[in-house]
């Protein structure tokens, strides 16, 4: 007789009761620590190959409680760190002036970072978002996954050491609450928005001395423009859907690519979650997360790109002359709001301060160093993050999760709308695609903004997409749409929307060529801009993939040659005419940036025999490298080539490098130098100086860095002492090539490059890492036939001891 899958889950969940009465034999034969004493909440959870888990429950709690479990065990120290910053305590364990925890927020230093989490504490800004009916608030459902989540956490605790050096033995490694895992949430949420301007929060003060200069308006946009670029260096990706029209047999693939931190609190972890009858998905979480963030399920696949909508806006306000804490609206005063915060610091007195809200949000001093924004005696500036309202991020996740198709994808969005700051690529198993930039975002029209913006505002809002709206007219509040969750934000009818295209791919540009052959327009500036120069990595990706469909009959493999074809679009334009520029240098010498004449001509050769690729054996790419971000740091973009950029053809142009460009042979001098005094070789493989040091050995890493344009991006991090790039920062994370065949069970390549685990005493700290490096992959375990006859297969019954 065949055994249906579920038949099989739902065999494995009786488990959690059959564990309770093994014999005493069978029992000294399991692990004790895998086997804690039951109660509570419990979870089956069966581990495969690489230390992916496959957790089984009967509902949403106990589904949260095995996720909880699995996380701590693989990733207790990150996830206590995260849980401190979010508790507003990094001072009181860490000392105020260390550097803070980036993944949460952009405070700098741990005394701004707890000021502000202390001020979301004390406000109760999560209890009252918790509080709030569906969709407004959290379903019932992922309030079960929270509350389930921090009692696995708790119990992994209280049954197991800690043996990762990190934080074995710390203080500050404590059992954690609901409200904790939700707080983490609204953390991710307000990345974009409150988040980035922690510092300018906490440090805002009412004027006491001379006034301050007004903020030019030229450097206030260049510096937004560079701040909010700075989201797709720091973390962006990439992903294509191809439709049933473009595949060996007629159903949809998708490949995700998300660029993200290797170390941290923004590191996916992969697992799949499954209650028999209700919900079964495998994908990647962020840490602390009790829902997948990316991933597919039986019928749908899905991933996440970071958006170029702006999540925030300013509200310039106009202050009282007799008192720089009163701000006026449509000439009738208004007082800000005190928030008094308290923070605990180590080895020192208690430190008090206060923060400044209006009914538009805090009081903001700067969006980063680069980006001042004063208060004067006249002038303040509020800081409107929509997402602050947001926690609706998790049921959004949650319905992709129990999706049948694209279409109940985008009803999930257009439901619960929570996603903050990354825009949406799906494919499902009857050949359908999506694109959608379904952001919160506040609903600044280019109609508003033409009304309302300030002198300052009318120089952001067109060149960078931030708005500074007059806060002293109430006339340019910004309005409800019909269809949103919350007043102030795009309702799903305004946000870009792609479906069924061929293909459909998104490299952290805007929406507008989503497809090339059908460009999304007609939205406004705030979700990004139309008809402008593109990034060398999404004119490399609409190159690949279009061709790709083009051709047909595509199948898994050719997402898995895309992920790892490490193709670098930079080379292929500029590499040929910087090889012919050297040879022609007379004596084959060049001025170095320190003006010392420095012998290139061996360099000329060795770019012109450089296949244009960033495998780890290829000879000439770190050479590329290094002189291309050189050039490109000295050369302006309207210099550095010949044909400029042309929106009648935005993926081949602009084209052939500008060789007379001054910097252009300072830069080959430099790179050549560089290179000579580490001791490197210019044809030296990119592997044996692009790696990673885990456990004391090296692992060569593919891929390359954004300027270069690869799909396979990696953000490494220069030290030629160590040997050129000795580790990465972000980049290529949780990756999936999914497509399907007609079973139940879907066809599906992962990666996890970091690996499971930040335990250097973990199996699974470097094990996935190695197979990035081998540019090989996991095949998917989701059906209950294939977990269970994994050769790694090890179960664990985790339960909650009373």
């Amino acid at each position: 007789m065949r055994i249906r899958p579920r038949r099989l889950a739902v065999a494995a969940l009786a488990l959690l009761t059959a564990t309770a009465t093994l014999p005493a034999a069978a029992a000294d034969r399991q692990d004790r620590r895998d086997h804690p004493s039951h109660g509570g909440l419990s979870a089956v959870i069966r581990y495969t190959e690489y230390g992916i888990p496959h957790i089984l429950a009967k509902d949403y709690a106990n589904l949260g409680f095995g996720t909880g479990w699995a996380q701590a065990a693989d990733q207790v120290c990150i996830l206590a760190d995260g849980f401190v910053t979010v508790r507003g305590e990094r001072s009181r364990f860490f000392g105020p002036d260390a550097a803070s925890d980036s993944s949460l927020s952009s405070a700098t230093r741990n005394l701004s970072s707890d000021l502000y989490f202390r001020g979301v504490r004390e406000a109760k800004t999560v209890e009252k978002l918790l509080a709030e009916p569906a969709p407004r608030g959290p379903s019932r459902q992922v309030e079960e996954l929270m509350r389930g989540f921090a009692a696995g956490y708790n119990a992994w605790l209280r049954q197991n050491e800690i043996t990762d050096p990190a934080c074995k033995g710390a203080a500050w490694v404590r059992p954690v609450t609901t409200l904790d895992v939700a707080t983490r949430g609204f953390a991710l949420s307000v990345l974009g928005g409150q988040g980035r301007a922690v510092d300018g929060i906490t440090a805002a003060q009412p004027p006491t001395g001379a006034a301050a200069s007004a903020p030019d308006a030229q450097d206030t946009a260049r510096a937004a423009r560079e701040l909010l670029a700075a989201d797709t260096a720091d973390m962006g990706s990439n992903a294509v859907a191809f439709s049933g029209a473009t595949t060996a047999n007629g159903r949809g693939l998708l490949l995700g690519n998300p660029h993200y931190p290797w170390q941290g609190g923004r590191r996916f972890w992969q697992s799949q979650q499954t209650i028999p009858g209700e919900l079964n998905v495998a994908g990647g979480s962020l840490l602390g997360s009790a829902t997948i963030s990316i991933g597919h399920n039986a019928h749908v696949a899905w991933s996440h790109t970071v958006a170029t909508g702006v999540p925030l806006n300013l509200h310039q306000l106009t202050l009282d002359p007799a008192d720089p804490t009163v701000y006026l609206v449509d000439g009738k005063p208004e007082r800000m709001t005190q928030r008094t915060v308290t923070v605990a610091v180590k080895d020192g007195a208690p430190v008090t301060r206060t923060q400044w809200w209006t009914r538009y949000g805090p009081v903001v001093t700067s969006l980063g160093a680069a980006l001042p924004l004063p208060w004067t005696a006249t002038t303040a500036y509020a800081v409107h993050d929509p997402n602050a309202v947001n926690l609706r991020g998790s049921d959004t996740a949650l319905g992709f999760s129990k999706a049948r198709g694209t279409a109940d994808v985008l009803g999930s969005l257009r439901r619960s709308q929570g996603l903050p700051w990354v825009n949406t690529i799906a494919a499902d198993s009857s050949g359908h695609t999506l694109f959608t930039q379904s952001q919160v975002l506040p609903r600044i029209t280019d109609e508003l903004a033409q009304t309302c913006s300030t002198p300052l505002g009318k120089v952001t809002y067109p060149s960078a997409g931030l708005a500074i709206l007059d806060g002293s007219r109430g006339a340019c509040a910004l309005g409800a749409d019909p269809d949103a969750v919350q007043p102030g934000i795009f309702g799903p009818a305004k946000l870009p929307t792609l479906t069924d295209a061929p293909y459909a791919e998104n490299s952290n540009d805007s929406a507008w060529l989503s497809n090339a052959d059908r460009p999304l327009t007609g939205y406004e500036r705030v979700f990004g801009t139309i008809g402008t120069q593109r990034s060398l990595r999404t004119r490399g990706a609409i190159e690949d993939v279009a061709a790709l469909a083009n051709r047909g009959e595509l199948t898994v493999r050719d997402l898995q040659r895309q992920q790892f074809a490490n193709r670098a679009p930079a080379g292929d334009l500029a590499a040929k005419d910087a090889a012919a520029a050297c040879a022609a240098l007379p004596g084959g010498t060049a001025t170095a940036g320190d003006g010392k004449a420095v012998d290139v001509s061996a360099a000329c050769a060795v770019l012109a025999a450089w296949d244009r690729t960033t495998d780890t054996g290829s000879r000439g790419a770190l050479l590329f490298d290094r002189f291309w971000r050189k050039l490109t740091a000295t050369v302006p973009s309207a210099q550095l080539w010949k044909v400029p950029f042309s929106a009648s053809d935005p993926v081949g142009t602009p084209n052939t490098l500008n060789t007379a460009a001054p910097g252009f042979t300072t830069a080959l001098a430099d790179a050549v130098a560089e290179l000579r005094a580490a001791g490197i070789p210019l044809d030296s493989p990119l592997g044996e100086h692009q790696f990673v040091v885990r456990n004391g050995k090296r692992i060569p890493v593919p891929g390359g860095t954004e300027s270069l344009g690869i799909w396979n991006k990696i953000e490494p991090v220069w030290d030629a002492a160590k040997g050129g790039y000795p580790e990465v920062t972000t980049g290529s994370s949780y990756i999936q090539a999914v497509g399907w065949n007609g079973t139940r069970c879907p066809v599906a390549r992962t990666l996890l490059s970091y690996s499971q685990s930040s335990n250097p005493d973990s199996p699974h700290y470097s094990d996935q890492t190695k197979l990035f490096s081998a540019e090989k992959w996991v095949t998917s375990r989701f059906c209950e036939k294939d977990i269970l006859t994994s050769p790694s297969l090890r179960w664990v019954v985790a339960r909650e001891r009373r």
